[in-house]
């Protein structure tokens, strides 16, 4: 761990500049609203560590896969987020001499993030070698209100400087990615002109020919009087924009208000681009700052309104849950059914910024319980739309009759990652995907998803589970072989407990849809059945695959056995893994990985949190006793799985302890990774540990469920959910738990098994 930000429970603050965690900086200050983000780098030249990153959502590169040892069935191309033209450039001089934070002499540095009103703001002072000495304050939000805008207001104020300050406001286009196969450029820029105090850098992606127009225009004020100011063009080849300055003396204070623009050819018309890049950064200027940032914190405002968490009684803890809230909500709106959630979301490069199967497994939960619906309908939508190319993604493997593997990373629906014990054998991605739609189904009820979608793809995932079971005559059972679970330190198992157990699963939910679907809408039931060629046959197969599935299990330990030949190893305890081996993937070889008893995140224990509901607290507790201790939790989603079956079993402490090691991943550094970007995935996990975990919170026939406690350090804590028509805060106090119905009407729920009703618009309080 690495602690070197206060605790708030409003912002996230970096008192004092530090230098060597740069790059962890600037993943944790990293601004986004769903459709563009940036990194938290900072806007003057700075020649120090960094990773510029610049990004816009949907637009990719796919660049040609490594060429290593290649494997029949891999794609040709490994798909990256684009690291955008860089657009948060003020570069600032004093006289001839550029402002530089790595080789001036710098005092009083504080860096905010402001997650209440969604801004991020830096102050110092800085003195350069001839002893010249200046105030800076700058402030940046990225618009959730309009999320093509963005805007920077640059204060610089003399502290004992007469002479010349200048300010050169660009966007720069000659940017390329970090993380690269071949280290080429993804961009061609096609223009750059500067006309008056307007500006633009319009570019295009090197394959697909996708198109972007950054456009740009300023305010210059001093000692807060508009400047009227005839600035130098600045027009390269690479880079637009402009120099402007003014002279000063000591007490003067100067700033430039920056507005941009950001437009891509995914949502305008190329021969239109620059003309609407243009006019709509004009029209940011003519709103002004003040308005534009009113609207922008109007729609945070709405939003907290919605997902807020309070905890009372543990600061660390409380600043924790809304980092993840705000992360979230940069990540994703919802309001565009062609994007989904990265891993990393808009705040670096790993895992190339395409999605995996984290959203299915933890983000469509949150989004389902503190947004309108539509949202998470959409990240459903988004693998439907895919759906064919999930059948030839499956095809290529092998597989016929319409069976569908969706990708473990895509943008497009393609595969883009070449690792074939990930790629081929991370197959309970798949059963993530039925989960979701069953989720999404129970949640908010909308039956016709199935009819209009859901169905097809159930179908097309079941057509692939019945094929890729195989026979054992030993076991006279159904078994899987060649495959990794969750559990990513143990690749190409047999009889993966999770990933057998959820194929079945996934065959049974599609077999209650099939008969759901068919009694719902029977004439629309015969016409996808006859389009996809499906046959009642089918299912006879399907059924004897449920009922003769082969799970290994202990009897004597009273346990599922996470796979095949899992109890042959040496068991070691993570707590006799000496503190300087940890994490293990930064210090142990793959191969001394591959051979321990060492998991990342429980397979069976994340299969106990999906499907509790068909287990007793017996073997709830005693999996989760004997898998937990063997657990580094070195992925981003298991902490929080464990501190939700944690709170399950009734294991307080280790719960409370779990959630804030999820809580915390990104702020405290747990696994020394923060510099290549956020676990934004986790940040759902983070939520779902106090609404599933401490609050108790299920849906069972129709009806929400809370079965609440408290961690021991906590006075009380809240939560907003929505659920179907009804608007509801819960707060969970020592001895009481308090639902306020805010919309909607009344509604009935359970409290600790009791039914109680709330009416519209008031508030119910159960005793513990």
């Amino acid at each position: 761990m690495n602690k070197y930000l206060q605790h708030d429970p409003w912002c996230i603050i970096e008192d004092g500049f530090h230098e060597s965690k740069q790059l962890e900086s600037e993943s944790i200050f990293s601004l986004g609203n769903g459709y563009i983000g940036q990194r938290g780098n900072f806007e003057e030249y700075y020649s120090g560590e960094k990773m510029i990153g610049s990004y816009i959502g949907g637009i990719y590169y796919p660049e040609p896969a490594e060429h290593g040892i290649w494997k029949n069935g891999y794609a040709d191309t490994n798909d990256k987020i684009v690291n955008a033209p860089n657009w948060n450039i003020i570069s600032v001089r004093l006289n001839d001499e550029r402002l530089d934070l790595a080789s001036w002499d710098v005092k009083n540095f504080k860096r905010t993030l402001n997650m209440r009103e969604g801004f991020l703001e830096r102050s110092f002072e800085a003195t350069n070698f001839k002893g010249h000495r200046i105030q800076v304050t700058v402030k940046r939000f990225l618009s959730m209100a309009d999320t093509e805008s963005a805007a920077i207001s640059y204060t610089v104020k003399s502290l004992n400087f007469d002479g010349h300050i200048s300010f050169l406001p660009l966007i720069d286009g000659d940017v390329r990615n970090k993380l690269t196969n071949y280290d080429e450029p993804f961009w061609n820029v096609l223009q750059t002109k500067t006309e008056k105090d307007v500006c633009h850098l319009w570019a295009q992606t090197r394959r697909i020919d996708f198109h972007v127009c950054g456009a740009l225009t300023f305010s210059f004020y001093k000692n807060n009087e508009l400047l009227n100011v005839n600035p130098t063009k600045i027009e390269k080849e690479k880079v637009a924009g402009f120099s402007v300055g003014t002279d000063v003396r000591t007490g003067d204070t100067v700033c430039l208000n920056k507005y941009v623009a950001i437009l891509s050819s995914l949502n305008h018309p190329r021969e239109e681009l620059t003309t609407c890049a243009r006019e709509k950064v004009k029209l940011s200027r003519d709103k002004g700052w003040n308005q534009l940032f009113a609207e922008h914190a109007a729609v945070w405002d709405e939003k907290w309104k919605q997902s807020d968490v309070i905890i009372d009684g543990d600061l660390e803890a409380q600043q924790a849950i809304r980092f993840s809230i705000f992360q979230l909500n940069q990540t994703y709106n919802g309001n565009d059914a062609r994007l989904n959630i990265s891993p990393k979301g808009f705040t670096g490069e790993k895992y190339a910024g395409a999605t995996r199967w984290d959203t299915e497994a933890v983000c469509v939960p949150f989004y389902l319980c503190t947004a309108p619906q539509h949202v998470s309908k959409n990240l459903l939508l988004y693998r439907y739309r895919h759906l064919q190319k999930a059948i030839i993604n499956a095809k290529k493997l092998g597989f016929e009759n319409g069976a569908a593997l969706f990708p473990l990373a895509t943008f497009n629906g393609s595969e883009s990652h070449n690792e074939w014990e990930l790629s081929f054998e991370e197959i309970h991605r798949n059963g993530l995907i039925a989960y979701a739609i069953y989720n999404y189904v129970k949640y908010t009820g909308d039956e016709s998803y199935l009819t209009d979608y859901g169905l097809r793809v159930l179908i097309a995932l079941s057509r692939f589970w019945s094929q890729r079971v195989s026979v054992s005559e030993e076991k006279k059972k159904f078994v899987i072989l060649g495959v990794t679970g969750p559990n990513m330190y143990e690749n190409n198992v047999n009889n993966n407990w999770f990933t057998n157990y959820i194929a079945v699963w996934t065959l049974k939910y599609t077999l209650e849809c099939i008969d759901k679907v068919k009694k719902n809408d029977f004439v629309k039931f015969e016409d996808l059945i006859h389009e996809i060629g499906f046959l009642n046959d089918e299912t006879f197969r399907w059924k004897d695959i449920i009922k003769n599935m082969y799970y290994p299990t202990d009897k004597e330990l009273g346990i599922f056995v996470q796979q095949g030949g899992f109890l042959d190893k040496t068991l070691i305890k993570v707590i006799d893994i000496p503190e300087d081996q940890r994490p293990v993937n930064q210090h142990w070889t793959w191969d001394r990985i591959l051979r321990s008893s060492v998991i990342k995140q429980a397979d069976v224990v994340q299969g106990l949190y999906l499907f509790e509901e068909f287990f007793d607290l017996k073997t709830l507790t005693a999996n989760f006793n004997f898998y937990e201790p063997l657990t580094v939790h070195e992925s981003s989603v298991s902490a929080s799985t464990h501190s939700i079956v944690a709170s399950a079993i009734g294991d307080k402490q280790k719960a409370y302890d779990l959630y804030l090691q999820t809580a915390r991943l990104d702020l405290d550094d747990y696994n020394n990774e923060v510099s290549e970007g956020l676990h934004i995935t986790s940040m759902a996990g983070t939520w779902l540990a106090i609404v599933q975990g401490f609050g108790g919170m299920r849906v069972k026939d129709n009806k929400l469920h809370f079965s609440p406690h408290i961690p021991d350090k906590w006075v009380s804590f809240a939560f907003n959910i929505r659920f179907r028509e009804n608007q509801l805060n819960i707060r969970v106090e020592k001895n009481s738990t308090i639902i306020h119905n805010l919309k909607g009407d009344n509604i009935e729920l359970y409290i600790d098994g009791k039914l109680i009703e709330v009416l519209a618009n008031s508030q119910r309080e159960v005793k513990i």
